[in-house]
C-alpha cells in the first residue's frame, strides 16, 4: 500500500486532524508515516497546501534501508548561494550573470553554452576572488551538517556533483568528509581567470553519467540511490535515481521529481530511509 512521509517531528492539532483522515498516523523518529489507499496527484497537493507541511509519497519499490549513495548538486542545494553569480559580484556583473544562471535552472536556456556565456564574462577576475567567495558568501543550507551526519552512521556515500567549480567542491568535499565529488575546473593563467573551463562541462548528462559510474564503481543498483537538486540540469540525474528529491526547487524540477522539500531543511532527506 502506498505510504506517505509527513516531514515533520510535530503536529498541530489542526494537521493531526487533516492527516488523520487520510490514514492511520504513525509517529516514526523525527516524522511521521501514513499507509493508505491510493493517492493521486491532486490529493497529495492539497494535503500540503492545506497542512503546510512537506508531505511526499514513496516511490513504488523504493526501499530506503537499501540505499547506499547520496549524489546531490552543490550550488542551491547543498549551499546557500550560486557561486558563479558570486564571483561575478567581484566584476560588478552579478544581476547580469544571475540572470543567466536563473534561466538555464529554469530549463529555458541550454545549460552547457550558458555556463561557457557566464564564465566567459569573468574573464581577467583575480583569482583570488573564489577564496574571498568561499571564506565570505559560501554557507551550508539548513540541515546540511544532520544529513552528512546521519548518512555516515548508516554507512551512506555522499557524492557531490555541480554545473559549478571544483575550486568549492574539493574544498567542501575535503572539509564535510564527503565520499566522491566533480564539478568544472575553471581555467587560469598569470592568476587570473581566462574565461574558459579546463575540459568537458559538468551539464545534465554529465551528472547522470557520473550517478552511473559510481553505481558501477560501489557495485549498487539506481535504485539504491537517492539524488537531490533544484535546477533543470539536474533531471537527467535525478530520473537515474531510485528517489529523487527536488530540494527548494524549480517548478519544472518538482513536477519531474519523484519528492519534493519547500519548508524543511536538507536533513528531512533522513525520513526516507526508515
Amino acid at each position: 500500500m502506498p505510504t506517505l512521509i509527513i516531514h515533520s517531528p510535530t503536529l498541530n492539532d489542526a494537521q493531526h486532524t487533516l492527516l488523520k483522515s487520510v490514514g492511520d498516523l504513525q509517529a516514526c523518529n523525527n516524522h511521521y508515516r501514513i499507509t493508505c489507499d491510493e493517492i493521486d496527484a491532486e490529493k497529495l497537493f492539497e494535503l500540503r497546501q492545506e497542512s503546510e507541511l512537506d508531505i511526499n509519497l514513496l516511490p513504488e519499490g523504493f526501499d530506503g534501508t537499501q540505499v547506499k549513495l547520496l549524489i546531490s548538486d552543490m550550488d542551491s542545494t547543498l549551499i546557500s548561494i550560486e557561486c558563479v553569480d558570486e564571483i561575478a559580484d567581484f566584476m560588478n556583473i552579478k544581476d547580469k550573470v544571475s540572470s543567466i544562471t536563473e534561466a538555464a535552472m529554469r530549463g529555458e536556456l541550454d545549460f552547457e553554452g550558458s555556463l561557457t556565456q557566464r564564465v566567459g564574462l569573468l574573464k581577467g577576475l583575480d583569482y583570488s576572488a573564489l577564496e574571498h567567495v568561499y571564506q565570505e558568501r559560501l554557507t551550508l543550507n539548513p540541515g546540511a551538517g544532520e544529513l552528512i551526519s546521519g548518512l555516515k552512521d548508516k554507512a551512506i556515500k555522499f557524492a557531490l556533483v555541480s554545473g559549478g567549480f571544483t575550486y568549492f567542491t574539493d574544498r567542501l568535499k575535503s572539509k564535510l568528509g564527503l565520499d566522491f565529488a566533480r564539478a568544472n575546473v575553471l581555467a587560469e593563467s598569470d592568476g587570473k581567470l581566462d574565461g574558459t573551463v579546463v575540459g568537458g562541462i559538468i551539464g545534465a548528462q554529465a551528472k547522470a553519467d557520473f550517478l552511473n559510474e559510481l553505481c558501477a564503481e560501489l557495485n549498487i543498483s539506481p535504485n539504491q540511490v537517492i539524488a537531490v537538486g533544484d535546477g533543470a540540469n539536474d533531471l537527467l540525474m535525478m530520473q537515474e535515481a531510485g528517489l529523487s528529491v527536488a530540494y527548494h526547487a524549480k517548478p519544472a524540477v518538482q513536477k519531474q521529481a519523484s519528492t519534493s522539500l519547500n519548508h524543511r531543511g536538507l536533513d528531512a532527506i533522513l525520513d526516507f530511509l526508515s
